[in-house]
């Protein structure tokens, strides 16, 4: 593939569905994807290896339900771009993804924020821009 490398992340696994949608697309776009799953802030130890896994990515897609606060986290821990995608897991009040895309929204650190399970467009997204950034090292 010549489209760049997206490393695509959840915070658990009932975050898996919305990243194998945003993979299978980004794939497909021509992309190199490298995965970490359940890396979520619950147990932050498990994020800074992941990271390491998925180190030289030129885009972040960051996949979190109700450890929404992890796409931010990325932000301020690598210099590339990080797409928020908020999942639709939890429970409770604003239970179905509405806390992560609020989260996401709210985030200090910059970073782009998709609708709530929108794998695909997360992965298209990554796709093209990781693209832009590998054509711009040419």
């Amino acid at each position: 593939p010549s489209g760049g490398k997206v490393a695509i992340l959840t915070a658990g696994t009932s975050d898996i569905r919305v990243a194998e949608e945003a993979r299978a697309i980004a794939e497909e776009m021509g992309a190199e994807v490298v995965t970490a799953y359940d890396v979520g802030v619950a147990g932050i130890h498990r994020l800074f290896p992941a990271l390491e896994k998925v180190s030289g990515a030129d885009v972040y897609v960051v996949c979190a339900g109700r450890e929404g606060t992890l796409p931010s986290v990325v932000a301020g821990l690598v210099d590339r771009p990080v797409v928020g995608v908020p999942v639709s897991t939890g429970y409770g009040y604003m239970g179905q993804g509405q806390a992560a895309l609020a989260s996401m929204l709210q985030s200090c650190a910059v970073i782009t924020v998709v609708n709530i399970d929108a794998g695909f467009t997360a992965g298209a997204f990554a796709a093209r821009t990781a693209a832009l950034i590998a054509e711009g090292r040419k």
